[in-house]
C-alpha cells in the first residue's frame, strides 16, 4: 500500500538529490527516508532512486513516477489546506448581507483580505438595512452591514450584536448645472415644490430623514420616484428630475451631481456591521475586524 509520506520522500530526493537533505527537508531521520523509499519501492517492485558517492538520483522509472504524482499530491495538500482553514474559520460558506454604495467599496477590499487569510468561500446578498436584519435574524446570513440614521432607534433589534464602523453626515445630491448647484447649501424651507427620489422602502434611514424634516415645516414629501437602483437615483437627480438624500460614500462621480449641506438638521448616517447575538464562527469575527480597519483608513483619508 503506498501513503503520502512515501509520496514526499521521493519527490524530496528528486528535488535535492540526496537521502541526507531530504530528510532534513522533510524533518525525518535518514532511516526513516530509507524506509519510505524501499516500501514504495517494494509495492512497485521497480527501483525507484539510484545512490552513488555523489548523491542520490531518481531512475527513469523514478522520475516518471514522480512526474505523475507530483500534481496529485499538490491537490491533496491543497485540499488538506482547504479544510484546515474552514475547520478553523468555523464555516464553509461565510454568507454575508451588505448594501449597496459603501457596502460595495467595503466589501470587495475587506473578501480579498479575508480570503489572504483563509480559502473560505464568501457569498453576498445585497438588500437593504431592514432586509439584511430579516436575512441575519433567520439565519440566511452570518453577518450584514446596514445604515441608519445615529441616534435613531428603528434598527435596534434586541436580538442583534452591532457594531458602529463610521458615521457620515446627510447632505442634498442635487443636479450640478441645476438650480440647486450653485448654492453652498440648501433651506429645505424654499423645497416645498421639489421632489425626491425616494427608498422603495418608506421606513428606510434617509427616507425617515426627509419625512421629519418636511414634517417640521408642516409640508409633504413629494416623490420622483422610488427605487434602490442607485444608478437610477444619480440619472434621475443628474436631469433635474428631483433630489435625493444621501452621503459623500455614496456618490458617483460620473454623474454630474453634487451634494449639498442643508441648513436643517440631516443627522448622519451611521454604518454598521451586524451579527446575532451567541457564539458565530471565527471568521464573522476576521471579517469585522477587517472591516474596522478599512473603514478606518476611509475616515481618516
Amino acid at each position: 500500500m503506498m501513503t503520502l509520506q512515501q509520496f514526499r520522500v521521493l519527490l524530496a530526493i528528486r528535488e535535492h538529490g540526496s537521502l541526507t537533505q531530504a530528510a532534513e527537508a522533510l524533518e525525518y531521520g535518514v532511516p526513516t527516508v530509507t524506509h519510505h523509499l524501499r516500501a514504495l519501492e517494494a509495492h512497485l517492485r521497480v527501483r525507484l532512486v539510484e545512490r552513488d558517492r555523489r548523491g542520490a538520483r531518481l531512475t527513469p522509472l523514478g522520475a516518471a513516477f514522480a512526474a505523475e504524482i507530483a500534481p496529485v499530491l499538490t491537490r491533496i495538500e491543497r485540499a488538506e489546506r482547504s479544510v484546515a482553514d474552514q475547520r478553523d474559520a468555523g464555516v464553509v460558506t461565510l454568507r454575508v448581507g451588505t448594501f449597496s454604495s459603501l457596502g460595495a467599496r467595503l466589501m470587495p477590499a475587506a473578501i480579498a483580505q479575508l480570503q489572504q487569510r483563509t480559502s473560505v468561500r464568501v457569498e453576498v446578498v445585497e438588500a437593504e438595512p431592514t432586509e439584511v436584519l430579516r436575512l441575519l435574524r433567520g439565519g440566511e446570513v452570518h453577518a450584514g452591514l446596514i445604515y441608519d440614521v445615529s441616534d435613531d432607534l428603528a434598527l435596534e433589534v434586541p436580538d442583534v450584536e452591532r457594531t458602529t464602523l463610521l458615521s457620515e453626515p446627510y447632505r442634498v445630491m442635487v443636479a450640478k448645472h441645476g438650480p440647486l448647484g450653485d448654492r453652498e447649501e440648501v433651506d429645505f424651507a424654499e423645497l416645498a415644490e421639489t421632489a425626491w427620489v425616494c427608498s422603495r422602502n418608506p421606513d428606510e434611514a434617509s427616507d425617515r430623514v426627509l419625512r421629519r424634516v418636511y414634517h417640521s415645516l408642516g409640508r409633504p414629501v413629494r416623490e420622483v420616484m422610488r427605487t434602490d437602483d442607485l444608478t437610477m437615483i444619480h440619472g434621475l437627480v443628474a436631469e433635474g428630475l428631483g433630489c435625493a438624500l444621501t452621503t459623500a460614500a455614496a456618490v458617483d462621480a460620473d454623474f454630474d451631481v453634487v451634494l449639498r449641506p442643508a441648513v436643517q438638521d440631516l443627522g448622519e448616517r451611521r454604518v454598521s456591521f451586524v451579527t446575532r447575538r451567541g457564539p458565530v464562527p471565527p471568521a464573522v469575527h476576521w471579517l469585522e475586524g477587517i472591516l474596522r480597519r478599512l473603514a478606518a483608513e476611509r475616515v481618516a483619508r
